[in-house]
């Protein structure tokens, strides 16, 4: 099976991108886990009874990392917005665009949530524009493969090492742009490190065909649509959507979740207000219910932390 020859991969099914109308499948393929979302919601609530959000009025713009699609749009968006009065607004994206379109400013964010350090350290700094002075590592997840039940191929990559499975001629494989995306960079690595270790070159033409790079607010919903047979994601992003995953056996690479408030907060008060609900009771239930692996104590880096977040913090 591993010594496929590398011409294999012309033998995988293309398929055509739906166009623009799919990317509304990417809110829909979060709906899996609505009746999941409803059970935290309330847990968080009673967690907020507590320790209330700040209230306050207008919206808090959240430039979220993309693996983050259904925790902030289906939960903690929502259950902030009851619990304060602010609303929440924003987009999901891969990490290092989100921050190059900070530092260019294309876009006016009131708070940032990475998913890498590395790329929320490219805001910080005079020569960066001192955009972030400090930020909160709260949480990690594991890079694993998911795949679709319903395909073909689901009973060989439950079966087979992930790294054979996924060589298979026809399997439709997604995961995500390295240059952009923190995620995308994990995969790349344990393509490469697994290509060398196993001696398989089929890895490395799997590393380098662009076919397979979709956007990480898209790759959920395509895999569930069944555009795709398998996928990389975070264990956070395949727990709430009951995406089926293997590990990656040989590799253990993993997400390292940020927040941080942005220079110039259009609504400082509501981004401090959230960054403070995302680390307080309520948004740690949210992140047990999801599969986060949540950092005990949160670290902080840099200074100048707002109170809100020092005491939710605390």
């Amino acid at each position: 099976m591993v010594g496929i020859m590398l011409t294999y991969r012309s033998t995988r099914a293309r398929f055509a991108v739906v166009g623009i109308a799919f990317l509304g499948l990417a809110a829909a393929g979060c709906s899996s886990s609505s009746s999941s979302s409803t059970s935290a919601a309330s847990s968080a609530g009673a967690s907020a009874s507590a320790s209330p959000a700040a209230t306050g009025s207008g919206a808090v713009n959240v430039l979220y990392a993309g693996s983050l699609v259904n925790l902030i749009t289906k939960q903690v968006g929502p259950a902030f917005q009851a619990a304060s009065g602010y609303s929440v607004t924003g987009r999901g994206a891969g990490s290092t665009a989100l921050a190059t379109d900070i530092k260019g400013k294309v876009d006016k964010g009131d708070v940032f949530i990475s998913a890498s350090p590395t790329a929320t350290k490219t805001l910080m700094g005079s020569a960066n524009g001192d955009w972030v002075s400090w930020y909160v590592s709260y949480a990690s997840s594991n890079v694993v493969l998911g795949y679709n039940p319903n395909s073909k191929f689901a009973a060989d990559i439950k079966s087979k090492p992930w790294y054979e499975a996924i060589t298979e001629p026809g399997l439709k494989l997604g995961f995500t742009d390295p240059a952009t995306d923190p995620k995308g960079k994990l995969t790349a690595q344990a393509l490469s490190d697994t290509a060398k270790s196993k001696n398989l070159p089929a890895l490395t033409t799997i590393e380098n065909d662009k076919g397979d790079v979709f956007p990480e607010e898209t790759l959920v919903a395509r895999l569930q649509s069944g555009q795709l047979d398998a996928g990389f994601f975070y264990t956070a992003e395949a727990t709430p959507a009951k995406i089926p995953t293997v590990p990656l056996a040989g590799e253990d690479l993993k997400a390292s979740y940020t927040i941080s408030t942005l220079k110039g907060a259009p609504n400082e008060p509501g981004a401090e207000a959230f960054a403070a609900y995302l680390l307080g009771p309520s948004g740690q239930a949210f992140l047990k219910q999801d599969g986060f692996d949540l950092i005990i104590p949160p670290k902080v880096t840099g200074s100048g932390v707002p109170a809100a977040v020092e005491s939710a913090l605390s």
